[in-house]
């Protein structure tokens, strides 16, 4: 039977960690994420868990534990944000080219300069070409679903690679909501062991993981992991088949939102999901067909199913909230395009860069972008393929 409460996404997250109840866990405290591993140590310090803590001098100390203990065979987990992600960048490499299984709680955080505690995706979005798995949660209730289901995608045979579970800075971390937990031994059967083929402490097994990779090797070991990633689609699939049947939720790459028959369209990531929602619904009230694709994986980036869901969208809006610095798109800009140009789909699009180190997302700041799409329609001219949304020029 389900337990419901209200909860914020920081201990949702917390308390999916604590029924999972990993090996080890390795961390070092950053806004907005210092929660979850504050919460975290209750448990060790109250004998809930089994896991041992490893209180490190940085982030980057963090990771390097985190590879050195997944890499002896532990069920190993760590938190961060922004700056934190950013310091653990070279080692984010060596985890997915290791192929250890190691878990991110994600709390998205604004990069610096300038300096920003607030949300939005530089800090995801920076590490997207990490080889690392990306989920992502458009509120508390599905941070902490993404979170009891990382380690059965992440861990499977055919995927073996790191996963990041990625929720908004304070708007999601920190704001309580009313939230439905899996009772406790459910979760846990649902996770199961970490039982790993190889790893160091292994008897009679002679392993190395990261060895220096001479030129006959390197785009095998690539190759590979690549493969690891392709694996990871079909997983994650399976994996919410199974997680609907204890939870009632049903998980997918993406969610349609009234888009069976849009004519205008947004795709976006994380937690400004609701509000578009809230768009979309006023819209339909006037007769407007609109409608949401609310992505939930990134990596690896769901192309073809993107662009199967948008084949009949005749106005698209693709909101990045990062700016990706090229002066052309943004990349969740530039993924969603690439994927309907492939398809031989060719909506109008325009790209908005939005909600920038905690910028306010609104109903009206979101329906001006619907506005702008209709606009085009009227005009035959959709202007600025790339612009800002709710900036002063």
């Amino acid at each position: 039977m389900a337990i419901k409460d209200r909860l914020s996404g920081n201990e949702a997250v917390a308390i999916a960690m604590r029924q999972i109840n990993p090996d080890v866990m390795a961390a070092y405290p950053i806004t907005p994420s210092t929660e979850i591993p504050q919460y975290f140590t209750t448990f060790v310090a109250n004998g809930k868990v089994d896991t041992e803590f490893i209180p490190v001098e940085s982030e980057h100390s963090a990771m390097s534990a985190c590879i050195g203990s997944e890499a002896a065979g532990a069920r190993t987990i760590t938190a961060t944000s922004s700056a934190g992600l950013a310091l653990m960048w070279e080692v984010l490499n060596v985890a997915a080219s290791d192929r250890l299984p190691i878990c991110v709680a994600l709390v998205c955080r604004a990069l610096s300069g300038p300096i920003n505690i607030n949300c939005d995706h530089s800090d995801a979005m920076g590490a997207r070409n990490t080889g690392w798995i990306q989920l992502f949660a458009e509120n508390n209730q599905e941070a902490y679903d993404n979170m009891v289901q990382a380690y059965r995608i992440a861990e499977h045979k055919d995927v073996m690679l790191p996963i990041m579970i990625c929720q908004d800075g304070f708007i999601t971390s920190h704001a309580v909501e009313n939230i439905e937990l899996l009772e406790d031994d459910v979760a846990k059967n649902f996770v199961g062991e970490y039982e790993p083929d190889h790893y160091l402490l292994k008897d009679d097994e002679s392993v190395a993981y990261g060895p220096y990779a001479v030129t006959n090797y390197v785009m095998e070991a690539r190759r590979a992991q690549m493969q690891g990633l392709r694996n990871a689609k079909q997983v994650i699939l399976d994996v919410a088949k199974e997680f609907a049947e204890i939870s009632g939720r049903e998980y997918g790459f993406f969610e349609e939102y009234r888009l069976e028959d849009a004519e205008f369209a947004m795709v976006i990531i994380g937690s400004a999901a609701g509000t578009a929602k809230d768009v979309v619904d006023r819209l339909r009230e006037k007769g407007i067909k609109a409608g949401i694709l609310k992505l939930r994986v990134f990596r690896p980036f769901p192309a073809e199913e993107i662009a199967e869901s948008l084949k009949n969208v005749q106005y698209l809006a693709i909101m990045d909230r990062c700016e990706d610095f090229n002066t052309n798109c943004g990349p969740l800009g530039a993924e969603v395009r690439s994927a309907l140009y492939v398809k031989g789909h060719s909506p109008v699009s325009i790209n908005y860069c939005y909600g920038l180190g905690g910028r306010d997302v609104t109903v009206e700041s979101l329906t001006s972008v619907f506005e702008d799409l209709m606009t085009a329609k009227e005009t035959g001219d959709a202007g600025e393929s790339y612009r800002y949304l709710s900036v002063r020029e």
